[in-house]
């Protein structure tokens, strides 16, 4: 089995999300991704972020419409949610002869050096970057990376926070996503 881990902090999931998520599952033969909200993510101060119920319940409404995709709460809790204890958890629930993938964007890829274990992250699993065409990053010594350049999404969680909050119109949510932030007065 061709599994995908994909995690983030959701604060909202969006449309990107997903849209990536489709494609690198399409392009890499991935039988499932793996969304999972960070419960504590260390780049953020943990109260930055929405309680961490709903966005796990937005994933949810998001993931419903790709039966590749599944929402998990392996980053559930206070303790601090690192990539490294994440892969090991998924690991460990997997069969010997899985795959494991790491769903990541160009940027954040950029950045793995300064990761909790990085080294060890980056042998772990073999990663899927989405970047745009031709946009080039630095790939560190022993991690195994495939490209995936299909998609050009300028999309963010934080634009779309601020359009909630301003009440503009947001195109970018999936519908279930907009009716439950609507429903529970969130970025407000």
């Amino acid at each position: 089995m061709r599994n995908a881990i994909f995690g983030g902090t959701f604060d909202p999931i969006h449309t990107a999300h997903t849209r990536v998520a489709a494609e690198a599952a399409d392009t890499f033969h991935l039988d499932r991704v793996l969304f999972i909200p960070s419960g504590n993510p260390p780049h953020k101060p943990s109260d930055s972020t929405t309680p961490y119920e709903h966005r796990y319940r937005m994933v949810e409404l998001a993931c419903a419409g790709d039966s590749r995709f599944e929402p998990s709460r392996l980053e559930v809790g206070t303790a601090r949610s690192y990539s490294f204890d994440t892969i090991a958890k998924v690991r460990a629930a997997c069969s010997t002869s899985d795959e494991i993938f790491f769903l990541i964007g160009a940027d954040a890829f950029a950045e793995i050096g300064t990761w909790h274990r990085a080294a060890e992250v980056l042998t772990a699993v073999e990663f899927i970057v989405v970047s745009r065409p031709g946009y080039d990053y630095p790939i560190p010594a022993g991690a195994r990376v495939h490209r995936l350049e299909t998609l050009a999404l300028v999309i963010s969680s934080s634009e779309i926070r601020r359009k909630l909050d301003s009440g503009e119109p947001v195109e970018e949510l999936h519908p279930a996503v907009l009716c439950y932030i609507r429903e529970h007065q969130l970025y407000r």
